[in-house]
């Protein structure tokens, strides 16, 4: 069983970033890890394999730094990896789903192939299908729920509203895991220094023939969210309280 996960280096949800220009922040100096979802990915492909035997092969788009983020997955039990290097901050959906798919291609072909349902930086929630679409490949995203059975898949997702789907299909597929799929491992010290032994095969963008300047979406401007206001009370009768309540989103907030 050959399975790749795919894995986004996205900044630490949790610390503040800083809007550099229009279009970009500073990364430098900040914390990322690997996407939260990917973990769940990881955690499912590396349980069946310790199961059924092969091999979890990640495969990330990002800068050289990513090489971080990719050993601290790999010592969740990940046998190798692959970097496709860009020093763009932000690519696309359709540019990022062409450079997977080649990368994988260039590998040979898997059973299966693991995402996120999606990331938590730019949120686009696309990558995934447009890969699925370009290998041919079914895909079920939201995955709470995972039994495989020989060549057929049994995937529950979640659709909203407390309701389920529950889904068959054939192998190859691919699968985008959400939070209740597992509880992704810890790794201990041994496995981190294992991960470090690791290969991590590099691939620039540019050696897959991808131009960086066919992206369908651009970022044209990003801003810090603004400082809320402090909390004011309102005082009076409950009829006073509510004029005064529809006044200031009027008025001041301007959200009437």
């Amino acid at each position: 069983m050959k399975i790749f996960v795919c894995l986004k280096h996205v900044p630490d949800t949790a610390i503040n970033i800083k809007v550099v220009g229009i279009n970009g922040y500073e990364d430098s100096e900040l914390k990322f890890i690997p996407n939260p979802y990917d973990e769940y990915a990881i955690e499912e492909a590396v349980s069946i394999v310790e199961k059924q035997g092969g091999e979890v092969v990640l495969v990330t788009v990002g800068k050289e730094a990513a090489q971080a983020t990719i050993r601290g997955a790999m010592a969740m039990g990940a046998d190798r990896a692959i970097l496709v290097k860009t020093d763009s901050q932000f690519l696309d959906s359709s540019l990022t789903a062409k450079a997977l798919k080649a990368a994988i291609e260039s590998d040979g072909l898997p059973d299966m192939i693991f995402t996120g349902k999606g990331s938590v930086d730019t949120e686009g929630f696309q990558t995934q299908y447009r890969l699925a679409h370009a290998l041919g490949m079914p895909i079920v995203n939201e995955v709470s729920v995972l039994t495989l059975e020989g060549e057929k898949i049994l995937a529950q997702r979640e659709t909203g509203s407390g309701e389920k789907q529950v889904i068959e299909t054939q192998l190859p597929c691919m699968i985008g895991a959400t939070k209740g799929l597992n509880e992704p491992r810890y790794p201990k010290f041994p496995a981190i220094m294992k991960a470090k032994k690791k290969q991590i095969k590099e691939i620039d963008l540019s050696e897959l023939g991808i131009d960086t300047s066919k992206g369908q979406v651009a970022i044209e401007k990003l801003e810090a969210v603004p400082e809320r206001s402090g909390a004011k009370m309102l005082e009076g009768s409950v009829d006073e309280q509510m004029t005064e309540l529809v006044r200031i989103l009027k008025e001041d907030e301007k959200v009437l």
